[in-house]
Protein backbone atom coordinates (compact mmCIF):
# COMPACT_ATOMS: atom_id res chain seq x y z
CA UNK A 1 0.00 0.00 0.00
CA UNK A 2 0.89 3.38 -1.01
CA UNK A 3 2.44 5.08 2.64
CA UNK A 4 2.51 8.38 4.31
CA UNK A 5 5.75 9.28 2.61
CA UNK A 6 3.88 9.17 -0.89
CA UNK A 7 1.48 11.89 0.75
CA UNK A 8 4.24 13.75 1.85
CA UNK A 9 6.31 13.47 -1.57
CA UNK A 10 3.99 16.00 -3.21
CA UNK A 11 2.47 18.06 -0.20
CA UNK A 12 5.90 19.54 0.01
CA UNK A 13 5.39 21.01 -3.32
CA UNK A 14 2.28 22.42 -2.39
CA UNK A 15 3.92 24.13 0.91
CA UNK A 16 6.42 25.85 -1.79
CA UNK A 17 4.90 26.47 -4.38
CA UNK A 18 2.62 29.78 -4.94
CA UNK A 19 -0.79 28.88 -6.34
CA UNK A 20 -0.46 31.62 -8.76
CA UNK A 21 2.34 32.27 -11.02
CA UNK A 22 3.62 34.61 -13.31
CA UNK A 23 1.58 34.49 -16.55
CA UNK A 24 3.25 34.06 -19.84
CA UNK A 25 3.70 36.83 -21.89
CA UNK A 26 2.69 34.53 -24.62
CA UNK A 27 -0.52 35.31 -26.48
CA UNK A 28 -3.39 32.62 -25.80
CA UNK A 29 -4.85 30.60 -28.39
CA UNK A 30 -8.61 30.51 -30.53
CA UNK A 31 -8.94 26.61 -31.10
CA UNK A 32 -11.46 25.47 -33.56
CA UNK A 33 -13.35 22.59 -33.83
CA UNK A 34 -16.18 21.52 -36.31
CA UNK A 35 -18.59 18.69 -35.53
CA UNK A 36 -21.26 17.29 -36.69
CA UNK A 37 -23.83 16.11 -34.29
CA UNK A 38 -25.57 12.95 -35.67
CA UNK A 39 -27.02 9.52 -34.48
CA UNK A 40 -24.61 6.36 -35.31
CA UNK A 41 -24.79 2.71 -34.73
CA UNK A 42 -22.15 2.07 -31.76
CA UNK A 43 -21.38 -0.97 -29.15
CA UNK A 44 -20.99 0.96 -25.95
CA UNK A 45 -21.26 -2.40 -24.06
CA UNK A 46 -20.77 -4.93 -26.88
CA UNK A 47 -24.85 -4.89 -27.49
CA UNK A 48 -25.20 -2.64 -30.99
CA UNK A 49 -27.56 0.42 -30.56
CA UNK A 50 -27.75 3.82 -31.98
CA UNK A 51 -26.27 6.51 -30.09
CA UNK A 52 -25.58 10.03 -30.59
CA UNK A 53 -22.00 10.90 -32.06
CA UNK A 54 -20.11 13.64 -32.68
CA UNK A 55 -17.35 13.53 -36.23
CA UNK A 56 -18.93 9.94 -36.43
CA UNK A 57 -17.56 8.67 -32.70
CA UNK A 58 -18.74 8.03 -28.96
CA UNK A 59 -17.64 9.54 -26.37
CA UNK A 60 -17.41 12.94 -28.61
CA UNK A 61 -13.89 14.65 -29.29
CA UNK A 62 -12.14 15.62 -26.26
CA UNK A 63 -11.22 18.83 -26.11
CA UNK A 64 -7.91 20.03 -24.50
CA UNK A 65 -7.11 24.14 -24.51
CA UNK A 66 -5.24 25.89 -21.58
CA UNK A 67 -6.54 28.36 -19.52
CA UNK A 68 -6.79 31.35 -21.13
CA UNK A 69 -7.77 30.29 -24.67
CA UNK A 70 -11.26 30.28 -26.70
CA UNK A 71 -12.65 27.61 -27.78
CA UNK A 72 -14.68 28.16 -30.85
CA UNK A 73 -17.16 24.95 -31.75
CA UNK A 74 -18.99 25.05 -35.31
CA UNK A 75 -22.15 22.52 -34.53
CA UNK A 76 -24.00 21.68 -37.30
CA UNK A 77 -27.00 19.48 -36.26
CA UNK A 78 -27.39 16.22 -38.97
CA UNK A 79 -29.79 14.85 -36.61
CA UNK A 80 -32.88 14.71 -39.43
CA UNK A 81 -36.20 15.07 -36.67
CA UNK A 82 -34.91 17.10 -33.40
CA UNK A 83 -32.80 20.23 -32.23
CA UNK A 84 -29.93 20.19 -29.98
CA UNK A 85 -27.77 21.99 -27.83
CA UNK A 86 -24.33 21.30 -25.55
CA UNK A 87 -23.63 22.79 -22.30
CA UNK A 88 -20.28 23.06 -21.16
CA UNK A 89 -20.07 21.75 -17.94
CA UNK A 90 -18.31 23.84 -15.12
CA UNK A 91 -16.99 26.45 -18.06
CA UNK A 92 -18.56 29.48 -16.42
CA UNK A 93 -19.04 31.70 -19.38
CA UNK A 94 -18.32 34.92 -18.02
CA UNK A 95 -19.63 37.54 -20.76
CA UNK A 96 -20.95 34.80 -23.50
CA UNK A 97 -24.24 33.70 -21.24
CA UNK A 98 -25.55 32.83 -24.55
CA UNK A 99 -22.72 30.15 -25.18
CA UNK A 100 -24.01 27.79 -22.05
CA UNK A 101 -25.73 25.64 -24.02
CA UNK A 102 -29.09 25.32 -22.56
CA UNK A 103 -32.18 25.20 -24.75
CA UNK A 104 -35.38 27.44 -23.59
CA UNK A 105 -32.79 28.93 -20.75
CA UNK A 106 -29.60 30.51 -23.10
CA UNK A 107 -30.15 29.62 -26.52
CA UNK A 108 -33.09 28.20 -29.20
CA UNK A 109 -32.21 24.32 -29.90
CA UNK A 110 -30.23 24.22 -32.62
CA UNK A 111 -32.54 22.91 -35.64
CA UNK A 112 -32.26 20.34 -38.36
CA UNK A 113 -29.27 21.19 -40.57
CA UNK A 114 -28.01 24.76 -38.79
CA UNK A 115 -24.88 25.27 -37.30
CA UNK A 116 -24.38 27.46 -34.17
CA UNK A 117 -20.99 28.33 -33.13
CA UNK A 118 -20.12 27.83 -29.25
CA UNK A 119 -17.39 30.71 -29.09
CA UNK A 120 -16.19 30.83 -25.50
CA UNK A 121 -13.34 31.18 -22.99
CA UNK A 122 -11.94 28.72 -20.80
CA UNK A 123 -10.32 31.10 -17.64
CA UNK A 124 -9.69 28.54 -15.32
CA UNK A 125 -7.51 25.03 -15.74
CA UNK A 126 -9.66 21.84 -14.67
CA UNK A 127 -11.22 18.86 -15.34
CA UNK A 128 -14.77 18.99 -16.98
CA UNK A 129 -16.87 17.86 -19.42
CA UNK A 130 -19.78 18.45 -22.02
CA UNK A 131 -22.70 17.02 -22.45
CA UNK A 132 -26.54 17.39 -24.09
CA UNK A 133 -28.70 19.81 -22.75
CA UNK A 134 -31.46 19.17 -24.48
CA UNK A 135 -34.60 16.64 -23.82
CA UNK A 136 -32.48 13.50 -22.55
CA UNK A 137 -29.64 13.79 -25.21
CA UNK A 138 -27.09 13.03 -22.45
CA UNK A 139 -28.65 9.76 -21.79
CA UNK A 140 -28.61 8.88 -25.59
CA UNK A 141 -24.58 9.80 -25.35
CA UNK A 142 -23.74 13.17 -26.03
CA UNK A 143 -21.44 13.59 -24.17
CA UNK A 144 -16.98 13.95 -23.96
CA UNK A 145 -14.36 15.64 -21.87
CA UNK A 146 -12.89 19.00 -21.55
CA UNK A 147 -9.29 19.13 -20.26
CA UNK A 148 -8.21 22.80 -19.50
CA UNK A 149 -4.95 22.91 -18.60
CA UNK A 150 -2.62 25.59 -16.96
CA UNK A 151 -1.65 28.54 -19.02
CA UNK A 152 2.16 29.06 -20.07
CA UNK A 153 4.30 29.93 -17.69
CA UNK A 154 1.85 28.46 -14.96
CA UNK A 155 2.53 25.35 -12.89
CA UNK A 156 0.06 22.81 -11.19
CA UNK A 157 0.26 22.83 -7.09
CA UNK A 158 1.47 19.01 -7.18
CA UNK A 159 3.58 17.01 -9.53
CA UNK A 160 3.10 13.95 -11.71
CA UNK A 161 4.85 12.02 -14.21
CA UNK A 162 1.71 11.13 -16.21
CA UNK A 163 -1.71 11.84 -17.31
CA UNK A 164 -5.00 9.66 -17.59
CA UNK A 165 -8.73 10.69 -18.25
CA UNK A 166 -12.01 8.72 -17.29
CA UNK A 167 -15.34 9.66 -18.59
CA UNK A 168 -17.59 7.79 -16.21
CA UNK A 169 -21.44 7.21 -17.81
CA UNK A 170 -24.43 4.69 -17.89
CA UNK A 171 -26.06 3.14 -20.27
CA UNK A 172 -29.59 1.90 -21.09
CA UNK A 173 -30.48 -0.98 -23.90
CA UNK A 174 -34.17 1.28 -24.04
CA UNK A 175 -33.25 4.39 -26.09
CA UNK A 176 -33.69 7.96 -24.78
CA UNK A 177 -36.76 8.39 -27.05
CA UNK A 178 -38.88 5.71 -25.20
CA UNK A 179 -37.46 6.75 -21.56
CA UNK A 180 -38.42 10.02 -22.60
CA UNK A 181 -42.18 8.66 -23.34
CA UNK A 182 -42.15 6.48 -20.17
CA UNK A 183 -41.05 9.57 -17.81
CA UNK A 184 -43.90 11.62 -19.15
CA UNK A 185 -46.63 8.25 -18.90
CA UNK A 186 -49.61 8.06 -16.62
CA UNK A 187 -48.75 5.86 -14.47
CA UNK A 188 -45.16 6.61 -14.22
CA UNK A 189 -43.20 4.21 -16.49
CA UNK A 190 -39.59 4.09 -14.52
CA UNK A 191 -36.70 3.72 -16.47
CA UNK A 192 -35.02 0.94 -14.18
CA UNK A 193 -31.28 0.79 -13.70
CA UNK A 194 -28.56 1.01 -15.88
CA UNK A 195 -27.93 -2.51 -17.60
CA UNK A 196 -23.91 -1.46 -18.34
CA UNK A 197 -21.21 1.30 -16.37
CA UNK A 198 -19.39 2.78 -18.88
CA UNK A 199 -15.53 4.02 -18.78
CA UNK A 200 -14.85 6.25 -21.53
CA UNK A 201 -17.62 4.80 -23.65
CA UNK A 202 -16.35 1.35 -22.64
CA UNK A 203 -18.33 -1.36 -20.90
CA UNK A 204 -19.29 -5.08 -21.10
CA UNK A 205 -22.85 -6.21 -20.91
CA UNK A 206 -23.48 -9.78 -20.32
CA UNK A 207 -19.80 -10.71 -19.38
CA UNK A 208 -17.34 -9.88 -17.01
CA UNK A 209 -13.54 -8.67 -17.20
CA UNK A 210 -13.66 -10.68 -13.64
CA UNK A 211 -15.58 -13.41 -14.26
CA UNK A 212 -14.00 -15.58 -11.91
CA UNK A 213 -14.74 -13.65 -9.37
CA UNK A 214 -18.48 -11.65 -10.73
CA UNK A 215 -21.35 -12.28 -8.01
CA UNK A 216 -23.59 -12.91 -9.94
CA UNK A 217 -21.75 -15.36 -11.75
CA UNK A 218 -21.26 -13.92 -15.40
CA UNK A 219 -19.10 -15.23 -18.45
CA UNK A 220 -15.39 -14.59 -18.91
CA UNK A 221 -15.39 -11.46 -21.93
CA UNK A 222 -13.79 -12.92 -24.66
CA UNK A 223 -12.90 -9.52 -26.44
CA UNK A 224 -10.98 -8.82 -30.15
CA UNK A 225 -8.65 -6.45 -30.80
CA UNK A 226 -10.71 -3.54 -32.23
CA UNK A 227 -13.95 -3.82 -30.99
CA UNK A 228 -15.63 -0.79 -29.91
CA UNK A 229 -16.44 -2.12 -26.30
CA UNK A 230 -12.92 -3.43 -25.38
CA UNK A 231 -11.63 -1.56 -22.28
CA UNK A 232 -9.41 1.34 -22.73
CA UNK A 233 -6.02 0.03 -20.26
CA UNK A 234 -4.06 2.53 -18.46
CA UNK A 235 -0.60 1.61 -19.09
CA UNK A 236 2.13 2.75 -16.06
CA UNK A 237 5.57 2.30 -15.23
CA UNK A 238 6.24 1.63 -11.87
CA UNK A 239 7.51 4.08 -9.12
CA UNK A 240 5.66 7.15 -10.71
CA UNK A 241 3.33 9.37 -9.67
CA UNK A 242 -0.02 9.50 -11.98
CA UNK A 243 -2.44 12.44 -12.29
CA UNK A 244 -6.14 10.83 -12.94
CA UNK A 245 -9.24 13.01 -14.07
CA UNK A 246 -12.36 11.82 -13.79
CA UNK A 247 -15.67 12.80 -14.32
CA UNK A 248 -19.43 11.69 -14.24
CA UNK A 249 -21.67 12.22 -16.66
CA UNK A 250 -24.03 9.44 -15.44
CA UNK A 251 -27.86 9.97 -16.52
CA UNK A 252 -29.13 7.93 -12.95
CA UNK A 253 -26.17 6.39 -11.05
CA UNK A 254 -24.11 7.58 -8.49
CA UNK A 255 -20.60 5.68 -8.40
CA UNK A 256 -17.39 4.77 -6.23
CA UNK A 257 -14.37 4.16 -8.23
CA UNK A 258 -11.49 2.34 -6.70
CA UNK A 259 -8.30 1.71 -7.95
CA UNK A 260 -6.90 -2.15 -6.69
CA UNK A 261 -4.34 -1.76 -4.43
CA UNK A 262 -3.54 2.05 -4.44
CA UNK A 263 -4.26 4.90 -2.54
CA UNK A 264 -5.39 7.90 -4.31
CA UNK A 265 -4.94 11.07 -2.86
CA UNK A 266 -7.52 13.66 -4.08
CA UNK A 267 -6.13 17.01 -5.27
CA UNK A 268 -8.77 18.96 -7.31
CA UNK A 269 -12.65 19.23 -7.81
CA UNK A 270 -14.95 20.70 -10.12
CA UNK A 271 -11.53 22.84 -11.41
CA UNK A 272 -10.93 24.07 -8.06
CA UNK A 273 -7.91 22.88 -6.58
CA UNK A 274 -8.51 21.14 -2.93
CA UNK A 275 -6.36 20.19 0.35
CA UNK A 276 -4.73 16.99 -0.49
CA UNK A 277 -6.38 13.96 1.11
CA UNK A 278 -5.90 10.01 0.86
CA UNK A 279 -8.85 7.87 0.23
CA UNK A 280 -9.09 3.96 -0.54
CA UNK A 281 -12.09 4.70 -2.77
CA UNK A 282 -14.14 7.72 -3.30
CA UNK A 283 -17.69 8.67 -4.15
CA UNK A 284 -18.54 10.69 -7.81
CA UNK A 285 -22.22 11.74 -8.45
CA UNK A 286 -23.15 12.77 -11.55
CA UNK A 287 -22.19 16.37 -12.72
CA UNK A 288 -18.94 15.79 -10.46
CA UNK A 289 -15.26 15.75 -11.59
CA UNK A 290 -12.16 15.36 -9.68
CA UNK A 291 -8.09 14.83 -10.01
CA UNK A 292 -6.45 12.15 -8.01
CA UNK A 293 -3.07 11.20 -7.58
CA UNK A 294 -1.56 7.80 -7.06
CA UNK A 295 1.95 5.98 -6.89
CA UNK A 296 2.75 2.92 -8.81
CA UNK A 297 4.55 1.18 -5.55
CA UNK A 298 3.10 -2.09 -6.13
CA UNK A 299 4.37 -5.19 -7.02
CA UNK A 300 5.41 -4.69 -10.11
CA UNK A 301 4.85 -7.74 -12.05
CA UNK A 302 1.05 -7.80 -11.81
CA UNK A 303 -1.78 -5.39 -13.20
CA UNK A 304 -4.74 -4.20 -10.81
CA UNK A 305 -8.49 -3.52 -11.34
CA UNK A 306 -9.55 0.30 -11.73
CA UNK A 307 -13.64 -0.71 -10.87
CA UNK A 308 -16.51 1.64 -10.41
CA UNK A 309 -19.86 0.54 -8.96
CA UNK A 310 -23.11 2.13 -8.11
CA UNK A 311 -23.91 3.54 -4.88
CA UNK A 312 -27.28 5.30 -3.30
CA UNK A 313 -29.45 2.95 -5.67
CA UNK A 314 -29.46 -1.05 -4.61
CA UNK A 315 -26.98 -2.32 -7.50
CA UNK A 316 -28.58 -4.53 -10.35
CA UNK A 317 -25.79 -3.15 -12.52
CA UNK A 318 -22.76 -5.11 -12.75
CA UNK A 319 -19.39 -2.52 -11.93
CA UNK A 320 -17.44 -1.23 -14.81
CA UNK A 321 -14.01 -2.38 -14.96
CA UNK A 322 -10.62 -1.66 -16.79
CA UNK A 323 -6.74 -2.43 -15.97
CA UNK A 324 -4.25 -0.44 -14.52
CA UNK A 325 -1.09 -2.58 -16.28
CA UNK A 326 2.54 -2.00 -15.26
CA UNK A 327 4.61 -2.62 -18.52
CA UNK A 328 6.32 -4.83 -19.46
CA UNK A 329 3.48 -6.74 -18.16
CA UNK A 330 0.60 -8.07 -20.75
CA UNK A 331 -2.29 -6.16 -20.93
CA UNK A 332 -3.91 -9.48 -21.00
CA UNK A 333 -3.02 -10.63 -17.75
CA UNK A 334 -5.49 -10.52 -15.42
CA UNK A 335 -5.41 -9.19 -11.49
CA UNK A 336 -5.16 -12.26 -9.67
CA UNK A 337 -7.22 -10.48 -6.58
CA UNK A 338 -10.37 -9.74 -7.21
CA UNK A 339 -11.69 -6.48 -7.95
CA UNK A 340 -12.10 -3.65 -5.16
CA UNK A 341 -15.21 -4.80 -2.67
CA UNK A 342 -17.07 -1.26 -3.23
CA UNK A 343 -18.76 0.06 0.14
CA UNK A 344 -22.44 -1.37 0.56
CA UNK A 345 -24.62 1.06 -1.49
CA UNK A 346 -26.87 2.64 0.98
CA UNK A 347 -23.64 3.49 3.59
CA UNK A 348 -24.39 7.18 3.49
CA UNK A 349 -21.76 7.17 6.24
CA UNK A 350 -19.16 6.25 4.02
CA UNK A 351 -20.48 8.38 1.68
CA UNK A 352 -20.94 11.44 3.76
CA UNK A 353 -17.00 11.01 5.24
CA UNK A 354 -15.56 11.58 1.87
CA UNK A 355 -17.86 14.34 1.53
CA UNK A 356 -16.91 15.82 4.72
CA UNK A 357 -12.97 15.50 3.99
CA UNK A 358 -12.86 18.12 1.10
CA UNK A 359 -11.02 21.65 1.65
CA UNK A 360 -10.44 24.52 -0.51
CA UNK A 361 -6.69 24.58 -0.90
CA UNK A 362 -5.15 27.04 1.42
CA UNK A 363 -4.70 30.25 -0.64
CA UNK A 364 -8.27 29.71 -2.24
CA UNK A 365 -10.99 32.14 -2.67
CA UNK A 366 -12.93 32.40 0.64
CA UNK A 367 -16.73 33.58 0.39
CA UNK A 368 -18.12 36.82 1.81
CA UNK A 369 -18.74 36.49 5.32
CA UNK A 370 -22.60 37.11 4.98
CA UNK A 371 -25.65 37.00 2.52
CA UNK A 372 -27.77 39.24 1.36
CA UNK A 373 -30.15 36.34 0.47
CA UNK A 374 -31.53 32.94 1.43
CA UNK A 375 -33.39 30.95 -0.82
CA UNK A 376 -34.48 27.27 0.66
CA UNK A 377 -34.95 24.92 -2.04
CA UNK A 378 -37.27 21.80 -1.00
CA UNK A 379 -36.63 18.47 -3.01
CA UNK A 380 -39.88 16.66 -3.17
CA UNK A 381 -41.41 13.99 -5.38
CA UNK A 382 -45.27 14.84 -6.51
CA UNK A 383 -48.26 14.39 -8.43
CA UNK A 384 -50.02 16.99 -11.46
CA UNK A 385 -53.37 15.48 -12.66
CA UNK A 386 -51.97 11.47 -11.72
CA UNK A 387 -48.70 11.93 -13.50
CA UNK A 388 -45.20 11.82 -11.20
CA UNK A 389 -43.09 14.93 -10.82
CA UNK A 390 -40.23 16.37 -8.88
CA UNK A 391 -40.73 19.64 -7.87
CA UNK A 392 -38.77 22.74 -6.05
CA UNK A 393 -41.18 24.06 -3.28
CA UNK A 394 -43.71 22.68 -4.88
CA UNK A 395 -43.21 24.03 -8.05
CA UNK A 396 -42.24 21.54 -10.99
CA UNK A 397 -40.00 23.28 -13.85
CA UNK A 398 -41.62 23.34 -17.41
CA UNK A 399 -39.24 25.54 -19.67
CA UNK A 400 -41.05 28.11 -22.27
CA UNK A 401 -40.61 28.77 -25.79
CA UNK A 402 -38.98 31.68 -26.29
CA UNK A 403 -35.29 31.45 -24.24
CA UNK A 404 -35.29 33.33 -20.88
CA UNK A 405 -32.21 35.00 -21.62
CA UNK A 406 -33.32 37.15 -24.82
CA UNK A 407 -36.84 37.33 -23.20
CA UNK A 408 -35.74 39.07 -20.04
CA UNK A 409 -33.01 41.34 -21.79
CA UNK A 410 -35.37 42.19 -24.56
CA UNK A 411 -38.44 42.44 -21.93
CA UNK A 412 -40.51 39.95 -24.01
CA UNK A 413 -43.43 37.96 -21.84
CA UNK A 414 -42.39 34.88 -22.29
CA UNK A 415 -42.76 33.03 -19.14
CA UNK A 416 -44.53 33.46 -15.72
CA UNK A 417 -43.55 37.05 -14.20
CA UNK A 418 -44.41 35.60 -10.84
CA UNK A 419 -41.63 35.06 -8.84
CA UNK A 420 -41.07 31.39 -7.65
CA UNK A 421 -41.23 30.74 -3.69
CA UNK A 422 -38.26 31.26 -1.77
CA UNK A 423 -38.84 28.82 1.49
CA UNK A 424 -41.59 26.25 1.94
CA UNK A 425 -44.50 25.95 4.61
CA UNK A 426 -42.56 25.77 8.31
CA UNK A 427 -44.90 23.26 9.47
CA UNK A 428 -43.89 20.65 6.73
CA UNK A 429 -41.91 17.44 7.58
CA UNK A 430 -39.36 16.32 5.76
CA UNK A 431 -39.06 13.47 7.34
CA UNK A 432 -42.68 11.74 6.30
CA UNK A 433 -44.83 11.56 2.98
CA UNK A 434 -46.30 14.89 2.21
CA UNK A 435 -50.02 14.78 3.59
CA UNK A 436 -50.54 16.21 0.10
CA UNK A 437 -48.78 15.28 -2.84
CA UNK A 438 -49.78 17.24 -5.15
CA UNK A 439 -48.24 19.77 -6.69
CA UNK A 440 -48.07 22.68 -10.17
CA UNK A 441 -46.12 23.23 -12.81
CA UNK A 442 -44.44 26.60 -13.30
CA UNK A 443 -41.44 28.07 -15.36
CA UNK A 444 -40.68 31.56 -13.29
CA UNK A 445 -37.67 33.15 -12.19
CA UNK A 446 -35.59 34.18 -9.77
CA UNK A 447 -34.53 37.54 -9.81
CA UNK A 448 -31.03 37.86 -8.40
CA UNK A 449 -30.10 41.21 -7.63
CA UNK A 450 -26.61 41.47 -9.20
CA UNK A 451 -23.14 41.67 -7.40
CA UNK A 452 -24.88 40.43 -4.19
CA UNK A 453 -24.58 37.24 -1.95
CA UNK A 454 -26.93 34.80 -2.43
CA UNK A 455 -27.36 31.14 0.17
CA UNK A 456 -29.07 28.32 -1.72
CA UNK A 457 -30.31 25.74 1.34
CA UNK A 458 -31.34 22.47 -0.23
CA UNK A 459 -33.65 20.85 1.33
CA UNK A 460 -34.10 16.85 0.72
CA UNK A 461 -37.40 15.28 2.07
CA UNK A 462 -39.77 11.66 2.00
CA UNK A 463 -40.32 11.29 -1.93
CA UNK A 464 -43.92 9.74 -2.47
CA UNK A 465 -43.27 6.23 -0.98
CA UNK A 466 -42.89 6.08 2.73
CA UNK A 467 -39.24 6.04 4.24
CA UNK A 468 -37.91 6.49 0.49
CA UNK A 469 -35.48 9.92 0.06
CA UNK A 470 -32.88 9.79 -3.01
CA UNK A 471 -29.50 11.69 -3.44
CA UNK A 472 -29.98 14.30 -5.62
CA UNK A 473 -26.30 15.92 -7.04
CA UNK A 474 -27.39 20.07 -7.88
CA UNK A 475 -25.45 21.35 -10.56
CA UNK A 476 -25.35 25.06 -11.14
CA UNK A 477 -24.42 27.30 -14.40
CA UNK A 478 -22.03 29.93 -14.54
CA UNK A 479 -20.83 29.95 -10.72
CA UNK A 480 -18.88 27.91 -8.78
CA UNK A 481 -20.16 27.81 -5.17
CA UNK A 482 -18.87 27.40 -1.84
CA UNK A 483 -20.16 24.29 -0.45
CA UNK A 484 -20.72 25.89 3.60
CA UNK A 485 -21.89 22.51 5.05
CA UNK A 486 -24.07 19.18 5.15
CA UNK A 487 -26.46 18.60 7.75
CA UNK A 488 -29.38 15.67 8.84
CA UNK A 489 -32.50 16.32 8.89
CA UNK A 490 -34.62 20.04 8.69
CA UNK A 491 -32.12 22.70 8.39
CA UNK A 492 -32.92 25.62 11.23
CA UNK A 493 -31.65 28.75 12.31
CA UNK A 494 -29.36 26.98 14.34
CA UNK A 495 -27.40 25.04 11.37
CA UNK A 496 -25.67 28.25 10.61
CA UNK A 497 -23.55 28.07 13.63
CA UNK A 498 -22.17 24.99 11.98
CA UNK A 499 -20.81 27.07 8.15
CA UNK A 500 -17.95 26.24 7.07
CA UNK A 501 -16.38 29.91 6.35
CA UNK A 502 -13.00 29.22 6.80
CA UNK A 503 -12.03 26.80 3.63
CA UNK A 504 -14.91 25.80 2.27
CA UNK A 505 -14.42 24.26 -1.45
CA UNK A 506 -15.35 25.79 -4.34
CA UNK A 507 -17.41 23.52 -6.33
CA UNK A 508 -20.05 23.39 -9.74
CA UNK A 509 -22.17 20.54 -8.21
CA UNK A 510 -22.91 19.54 -4.90
CA UNK A 511 -25.03 16.42 -3.45
CA UNK A 512 -27.89 16.30 -0.97
CA UNK A 513 -28.32 13.17 0.90
CA UNK A 514 -31.76 11.67 1.71
CA UNK A 515 -33.38 13.16 4.54
CA UNK A 516 -30.41 15.67 4.86
CA UNK A 517 -29.55 19.33 3.70
CA UNK A 518 -26.76 21.24 1.39
CA UNK A 519 -26.02 24.75 2.07
CA UNK A 520 -24.19 26.57 -0.87
CA UNK A 521 -23.35 30.71 -0.99
CA UNK A 522 -22.18 32.39 -4.27
CA UNK A 523 -22.10 35.78 -5.66
CA UNK A 524 -24.14 37.11 -8.69
CA UNK A 525 -21.39 38.49 -10.55
CA UNK A 526 -21.87 36.91 -13.75
CA UNK A 527 -24.77 38.55 -16.17
CA UNK A 528 -27.09 35.76 -17.47
CA UNK A 529 -29.59 33.19 -16.92
CA UNK A 530 -28.56 29.78 -15.23
CA UNK A 531 -29.99 27.09 -14.89
CA UNK A 532 -29.40 25.69 -11.22
CA UNK A 533 -31.31 21.58 -10.95
CA UNK A 534 -30.85 17.70 -10.23
CA UNK A 535 -28.14 16.40 -12.76
CA UNK A 536 -29.84 13.80 -12.38
CA UNK A 537 -31.17 13.45 -16.26
CA UNK A 538 -34.86 11.82 -15.30
CA UNK A 539 -35.09 14.45 -12.56
CA UNK A 540 -34.65 16.98 -14.56
CA UNK A 541 -36.89 15.65 -17.51
CA UNK A 542 -40.10 15.25 -14.45
CA UNK A 543 -39.11 19.09 -13.57
CA UNK A 544 -36.45 19.16 -10.46
CA UNK A 545 -35.28 22.67 -11.27
CA UNK A 546 -34.66 26.21 -10.68
CA UNK A 547 -33.73 29.51 -12.76
CA UNK A 548 -31.92 32.03 -11.79
CA UNK A 549 -31.20 35.95 -13.60
CA UNK A 550 -29.08 38.42 -12.83
CA UNK A 551 -27.81 41.13 -14.72
CA UNK A 552 -28.90 40.61 -18.02
CA UNK A 553 -29.43 44.16 -18.08
CA UNK A 554 -25.42 44.11 -18.87
CA UNK A 555 -25.83 41.34 -21.45
CA UNK A 556 -24.41 42.74 -25.05
CA UNK A 557 -24.75 41.15 -28.27
CA UNK A 558 -27.27 37.91 -28.18
CA UNK A 559 -26.77 36.13 -31.17
CA UNK A 560 -30.18 35.80 -33.38
CA UNK A 561 -30.05 32.13 -33.86
CA UNK A 562 -30.35 31.99 -29.53
CA UNK A 563 -33.05 34.44 -29.59
CA UNK A 564 -35.51 33.65 -32.78
CA UNK A 565 -37.50 30.69 -31.21
CA UNK A 566 -40.90 30.45 -29.58
CA UNK A 567 -43.92 32.57 -31.05
CA UNK A 568 -42.82 35.17 -28.59
CA UNK A 569 -38.69 35.45 -30.14
CA UNK A 570 -39.98 35.13 -33.35
CA UNK A 571 -42.75 38.48 -33.10
CA UNK A 572 -39.70 40.02 -31.91
CA UNK A 573 -37.17 39.61 -34.58
CA UNK A 574 -39.74 39.70 -36.96
CA UNK A 575 -40.02 43.40 -35.78
CA UNK A 576 -37.29 43.86 -34.68
CA UNK A 577 -36.00 43.65 -38.28
CA UNK A 578 -38.82 45.35 -39.82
Amino acid sequence: MASLGFLFFFLLPLILLELSSSRSVMAAKTRHFKWDVEYIHWSPDGKESVVMGINGQFPGPTIRAKAGDTVAVHLTNKLHTEGVVIHWHGIRQIGTPWADGTAAISQCAINPGETFLYRFKVDKAGTYFYHGHYGMQRSAGLYGSLIVEVGDGEKEPFHYDGEFNLLLSDWWHKGSHEQEVDLSSNPLRWIGEPQTLLINGRGQYNCSLAAQFSKPPLPQCKLRGGEQYAPQILRVRPNKIYRLRIASTTALASLNLAIGGHKMVVVEADGNYVQPFSVQDMDIYSGESYSILFKTDQDPTKNYWISINVRGREPKTPQGLTLLNYIPNSASKFPTLPPPIAPLWNDYNHSKSFSNKIFALMGSPKPPPQNHRRIILLNTQNKIDGYTKWAINNVSLVLPTTPYLGSIRYGINAFDTKPPPDNFPRDYDVLKQAPNSNSTYGNGVYMLKFNTTIDIILQNANALAKDVSEIHPWHLHGHDFWVLGYGEGKFSEKDVKKFNLKNPPLRNTAVIFPFGWTALRFVTDNPGVWAFHCHIEPHLHMGMGVIFAEGVHLVKKIPKEALACGLTGKMFMSNKHN
